[in-house]
This record gives structure tokens, sequence and C-alpha cells, in this order.
């Protein structure tokens, strides 16, 4: 998955946008102002960041210790880096991707659920 393909299927989903809160480098997609996943523009390769169930993010880390680490500058405990450029296929990423998305749209109040068309 390179950075265009990561964009485009983040941009696809309900409600979600994108930012570069932080400086010009660090593309941030969020859902009802709330981060799922960040990615350096420059340094793709270095990793998506996404939104982790914690028991699942150790559970990944283990089953794919070259491709997954702890959140690069995120909590630990809550966020995966994931190495897109080794080896992964695309299917996989994109279901981490869900599975950050829903994560943090779960999280939402009703009425952004609401304004957002999450419900």
């Amino acid at each position: 998955m390179n950075i265009e393909e990561l964009r485009d299927y983040c941009l696809a989903k309900k409600g979600v946008t994108e930012e570069l809160p932080f400086d010009e480098d660090t593309l941030v997609f969020k859902v009802g102002g709330k981060m799922f996943a960040l990615c350096s523009i420059s340094e793709y390769q270095s990793g998506i960041a996404l939104k982790c169930d914690p028991q699942k993010a150790i559970e990944l880390r283990e089953q794919y210790p070259n491709q997954v680490k702890p959140g690069y500058h995120m909590s630990k405990v809550h966020w995966n880096t994931v190495l897109p450029e080794n080896g992964l296929p695309v299917q996989l990423i994109c279901s981490w991707i869900d599975d950050s998305y829903q994560l943090v749209a779960s999280k939402l109040t009703k009425a952004s659920k609401t304004e957002l068309g999450l419900l």
C-alpha cells in the first residue's frame, strides 16, 4: 500500500477528514475530530500509526514482528505503527485501518455519529 492508496482508502470512509495539525509533513486522518491514522508524507515507509485495541495491539506485534511495532511517538498501549512496505498484504492493512476507524468512531457521541451519518 502506498501513500496515495492509504489516502484514498481513508477518505472513502464516512465522516473522514485529513489534516496537517502538527507540521507540514504529518498527514492525519480523523473521524469526528478524533485521529485514527497518521503517517509521514516524506517518510511514508517509516510507518502508518493506527489506533488499536490494547490486547490486539500486543498480538499483532507478536504475530508480525517485522511489520508491526509499538506506536512511534504515540501511546504504546493504544497505537501500533504498521510498516506498509514490509510485505504485508494490502487487504490486511486495510482491515487494520477499518479496525482503527471503528474503534474511534464507536467512542463518538450519538450527536456526532448522527451528524456524520454513522448511525
